[in-house]
């Protein structure tokens, strides 16, 4: 089930260029692409595409790797409607090969946009409506829905999927966790320290086994941040220029609503923090044994981001020489 992925971050390139990436990671032998939903950068100097219109576009120009949002929040900037609606026709671009991760979201996405931002348990309250309806809406038939935050009657996609999509659940700490492993079809986490993914991840089991199904056939996204050169500082300083504001919790939960207010919050991030959280060297091994962890956890769907500075010399290489040796390692531990 192992595929190796690449995080794509329409907060740092112009829709195009990241048109041009996607292109390239599918011809460097990445599997699968997980792209930001946002409506705000993490920086003032960023970018903030529509994502829905660049998977479209995504879908059209390649021909075999995965697609999906990582994530998209069904709630609130959007009608679950909608994001039942454009994810499926993102599906009939590439059948087969797409997928749906959705999340509570952050205020910097939805309170900018809605100025709205209710508390976590009502967005998980909302979310689990949303779900719902976005399930019911695949199927293609009509659907007349009456929620405590959304109704539809006699709603209908006239252009259903044409194939299965997979509806993935973040969780970013282990409280949510539970929750993805019941309603969702598999997890999606960013990776914070060993244990809390850990934790997270027996969570997300636990609420499977809950409800009847078995999480060793569920898959596990998780992103990672990676760097595949030896300049540690430049490394570094990518990642600070555009997304030093992820690196701080505070920007999950708190009422964070501006790329200006991001930086402010990113502004305490050192060379440390980035550091802890990134794979940075130019030692294929070095990444193989760093991803080979999470793998041990139980992941069975890894993305790798990079923040360049040469986000073209990332793919080549790493799809080269990173992603061989680690399906080398997989296939001799299934031999074994």
């Amino acid at each position: 089930m192992l595929k190796l992925g690449w995080k794509a971050g329409p907060e740092q390139y112009q829709p195009n260029e990241l048109l041009d990436y996607v292109v390239a990671a599918e011809n460097a032998g990445f599997e699968t692409v997980d792209v930001s939903d946002h409506f705000h950068p993490w920086s003032e100097r960023g970018h903030a595409c529509f994502t829905w219109a660049w998977l479209g576009a995504a879908a059209v120009k390649t021909r075999s790797i995965e697609l999906g949002p990582g994530v998209t929040c069904p709630i609130l900037r959007y009608h679950p409607s909608i994001i039942a609606q454009a994810s499926a026709t993102v599906n009939n671009f590439a059948p087969g090969r797409t997928y749906l991760s959705i999340g509570t979201g952050e205020a910097l996405n939805e309170y900018s946009a809605t100025a709205a931002w209710p508390d976590y348990e009502t967005r998980q309250a909302m979310m689990f409506e949303a779900i719902q309806l976005i399930r019911a809406l695949w199927t293609g038939e009509e659907v007349t829905f009456d929620g405590n935050y959304y109704a539809t009657r006699k709603a209908r996609l006239y252009t259903p999927p044409k194939s299965k999509i997979p509806l993935y659940i973040s969780s970013l700490v282990p409280g949510s966790a539970e929750f993805a492993g019941m309603q969702g079809d598999g997890l999606m986490t960013v990776f914070s320290d060993p244990e809390t993914t850990r934790e997270i991840v027996k969570n997300f089991e636990d609420g499977a086994r809950s409800v009847g199904k078995d999480p060793g056939n569920m898959p596990r996204q998780i992103e990672l941040n990676v760097a595949y050169t030896d300049d540690k500082d430049a490394a570094v300083r990518c990642f600070k220029e555009y997304w030093a504001g992820a690196f701080v919790p505070a920007l999950f939960n708190q009422n964070i609503y501006t790329p200006k207010m991001s930086e402010m919050n990113g502004s305490v991030v050192g060379a440390d923090s980035v550091m802890r959280l990134a794979c940075i060297s130019g030692d294929p091994e070095v990444h193989a044994k760093f991803t080979q962890k999470f793998i041990d956890m139980g992941f069975t769907h890894i993305y790798y981001h990079s923040a360049g500075p040469d986000q073209r010399d990332f793919l080549v290489g790493y799809g080269k020489d990173v992603l061989p040796l680690i399906k080398q390692r997989q296939a001799e531990q299934v031999v074994a």
